[in-house]
């Protein structure tokens, strides 16, 4: 993994001015969000005491492991483990992977880059943590939410991809891939006033897939609360969803975007929509062909490409 802060810092550390909690911003703050998650009865006092240090010290528990955490809440491992389940979590690295997401997102892109703070070797510090991302998203990743997304870009009149700055070129291959395979399917890079008009015409025969990370733009998050109200099936590609995003979405897919500088990654994420558009392609092999044939004689026409294919009799 990339360099961050380190892990083995004294237990009596005082907290610095990245520990500070994230400013609550329309009912997403840090703090809301984990509260929201608490079981109807609550936690035990050592459930309690881990969660203190969640709340209080958010960048010494984004990169710290169980062993350090429940020494820094003064409880064992299993005390860790018990509470990142009781908050909805498979275990202590499920809950770091978005308790980090979430405590990046509430930083600047100069703190961002402060925070992963490698000099050296930072190229392939950059492509271990993208291999890393992966073998986490491969472990993680639920392979019904992926099917799921597939058949309702399927069954959809119309999909419409919303990815805005450097997540465009995610939801640009995505749109390019899925309409290869056959489906109707659209991504939006034209701006707001595209999006808006765009979003105008959708129905409940439609679906949508936001696709931001990091911070995420307000009109990814509008554009997929406005679908949901017009009816149409929505779905967020996202590290760390906002309430207003999760509230829209029918499914939620959550994706390692962490980077090693000042920027989020998109390698997780473009895997994930490459994963979509194979279960696209599975859906209707018949139609796909179809339209990979077409497309194929477009191409030939166009004279678009430099190196063309050989007729399958080998002559």
């Amino acid at each position: 993994m990339a360099a961050g802060p380190d892990a083995d810092v004294d237990a009596d550390d005082s907290r610095g001015p990245g520990d500070e909690r994230p400013a609550p911003d329309a009912g997403d703050s840090f703090e809301e969000w984990l509260r929201g998650r608490l079981p109807l009865r609550g936690l035990r006092s050592k459930g309690t005491a881990v969660l203190d240090v969640l709340l209080t010290q958010p960048r010494r528990a984004s990169f710290a492991s169980t062993a350090e955490l429940a020494t820094l809440a003064g409880v064992n491992i299993a005390t860790v483990t018990r509470t990142a389940q009781a908050l909805g979590f498979a275990g202590w690295p499920a809950l770091q992977q978005e308790l980090r997401a979430r405590y990046l997102s509430a930083l600047s892109a100069p703190d961002v880059a402060a925070e992963h703070h490698a000099t050296d070797g930072v190229a392939d510090a950059s492509l271990r943590r993208d291999l890393d991302s992966v073998a986490l998203l491969t472990r993680r990743l639920d392979g019904d939410a992926i099917r799921r997304v597939a058949e309702a870009v399927a069954g959809a009149r119309h999909t419409v991809v919303v990815a805005d700055g450097s997540y465009a070129a995610t939801g640009i291959a995505f749109a390019h891939n899925a309409r290869l395979a056959g489906y109707r399917i659209t991504a939006i890079t034209g701006g707001d006033a595209q999006l808006a008009n765009v979003i105008s015409d959708m129905t409940d025969e439609d679906a949508l897939v936001a696709i931001s990370f990091w911070r995420l733009y307000a009109s990814t998050v509008l554009a997929a609360g406005e679908a949901h109200r017009r009816g149409a099936k929505v779905f967020a590609l996202t590290d760390a969803a906002s309430p207003a995003l999760t509230e829209a979405a029918d499914e939620v897919v959550l994706v390692p975007a962490e980077g090693v500088s000042f920027f989020p990654s998109l390698t997780a994420g473009t895997a994930v929509v490459q994963a979509v558009v194979a279960e696209l392609a599975a859906i209707d092999p018949e139609r796909t062909r179809r339209a990979i044939e077409a497309a194929e004689a477009e191409w030939d026409r166009f004279g678009l490409l430099h190196r063309r294919p050989r007729p399958r009799n080998g002559s």
